[in-house]
């Protein structure tokens, strides 16, 4: 998925001014959500093959607190960009 969509979206972000680390953590953070959240969610079609006794809603129920934890965290790295680039800048 990566490999689909950051070479299109990479160079419209830099011409936007944004940070490169900044957008590879929200790219990432955004796939990650994809892979838990139907109709796709390919994580949670291997937890099922794993656990086969345990239905799909039941599984899906499960993935939900952890999606509402990355939209929250998606938010405060959109709101508050420093907390990505705290340890790159330290760096330099």
């Amino acid at each position: 998925m990566l490999v689909v969509t950051i070479p299109i979206f990479y160079p419209i972000m830099m011409s936007l001014g944004f940070d490169p680390i900044w957008f590879g953590v929200i790219a990432v953070i955004l796939i990650e959500m994809g892979m838990i959240t139907p109709p796709v969610g390919m994580n949670v079609f291997v937890v099922k093959g794993i656990a086969q006794d345990v239905p799909m809603s039941t599984i899906f129920k499960g993935v939900l607190p952890f999606w509402f934890a990355m939209v929250v965290c998606l938010m405060l790295l959109v709101i508050f960009p420093q907390i990505v680039l705290l340890v790159p800048q330290a760096m330099y």
